[in-house]
């Protein structure tokens, strides 16, 4: 047997190797949707394919925050919390007269304001992203409720609410404000000295210190996108639901966009990771969530299958890229 006859399994196995790794998270997605619709007979209808876009849009955009921060080593557990207020601002500003449509800036205003304060604590007290941003949650929670007045502000004309419930070319709006976010975020991570910068600081702080990146500006920068794609998800879950709430509205979102971030492949060290594999986390997320509802799984058994498959896709793919690193 030649040298090179011997060697070519081993070349065949790297290629394997290699397509796995670029696949990701793809082909648990794919298996889920043909999964469901071989089980209810409609999950692959066009229909239902609005809805499950529609269900992913908002965290697709929470997580495209997320992996920003999780990308430099951080957390940031206050995103559902900041969605919140921001929602209750946007349906608030809406009911003044006249000048309704500044909901939408209000609302994003209000996301990035607190994504700066997280930012400038963490970047320049130096103080815990879980710390600072645990805190973060339950005190905008609290301005949340406190805007409302612990109640639900309903608004039925609200001036934006074709952002929630309409469609280009059949298409959600809300799905392709989710989508422009991925394109956006995958430039600035991927096409921009400032993502290359990002990447190092999850890589490593002093080295990206010493070769003369200044570290907390890039803190500062990943913590206030996070803070205004939270602010955007507000406007879009107002204009979806007519209203917000500011005890309900957001609870658990900060763990459906990690759990988003994480599938996607993104390192919770930091360092490693893909925008577009936050995406295909998000769907994963809204595929499972619909399709345990058209098969008929019980409300309590949904957050059983969901986190057990949550684990066992992380676990095989952490598998998979512990393989990859041996060859």
């Amino acid at each position: 047997m030649t040298a090179t006859s011997a060697e070519q399994p081993k070349v065949t196995k790297s290629r394997f190797r290699s397509t796995l790794t670029a696949l990701g998270m793809l082909p648990v997605l794919v298996i889920l949707a043909i999964g469901f619709h071989l089980l209810s007979g409609r999950f692959l209808s066009v229909n239902n394919l609005s809805i499950v876009m529609q269900q992913a849009s908002i965290n697709t955009v929470l997580a495209a925050g997320m992996t920003f921060v999780i990308l430099t080593g951080g957390i940031d557990l206050s995103v559902g919390s900041i969605l919140a207020a921001s929602a209750m601002i946007g349906v608030i500003v809406s009911l003044v007269p006249d000048v309704g449509m500044l909901g939408i800036p209000a609302a994003i205003a209000v996301g990035l304001a607190c994504g700066i304060v997280n930012g400038g604590i963490i970047a320049f007290l130096k103080l815990p992203p879980f710390i600072v941003t645990l805190g973060s949650l339950t005190a905008m929670r609290g301005i949340a409720r406190l805007l409302g007045n612990d109640t639900t502000v309903f608004n039925p004309d609200l001036p934006f609410d074709f952002i929630g419930n309409g469609s280009f070319f059949g298409v959600p709006w809300l799905a392709i404000i989710a989508l422009l976010t991925i394109v956006i975020s995958w430039f600035v991570l991927k096409r921009t000295v400032l993502g290359t910068w990002i990447y190092a600081v999850g890589g490593n702080v002093e080295a990206a210190r010493l070769t003369g990146i200044k570290v907390p500006l890039v803190l500062l920068f990943v913590y206030s996108m996070s803070g205004l794609l939270s602010g955007l998800g507000g406007v879009m879950s107002a204009a979806r639901l007519y209203a917000a709430n500011g005890l309900q509205l957001g609870q658990a979102y900060e763990l459906d966009a990690i759990a988003a971030v994480i599938l996607g492949g993104t390192s919770f060290v930091g360092g490693v990771g893909s925008i577009w594999g936050t995406l295909i986390g998000a769907l994963i997320i809204a595929v499972l969530s619909n399709g345990l509802i058209l098969v008929g799984v019980s409300d309590i058994w949904q957050y059983i299958v969901k986190g057990l498959v949550i684990i066992i896709a992380v676990a095989l793919d952490r598998y998979r890229l512990k393989g990859l690193s041996r060859t």
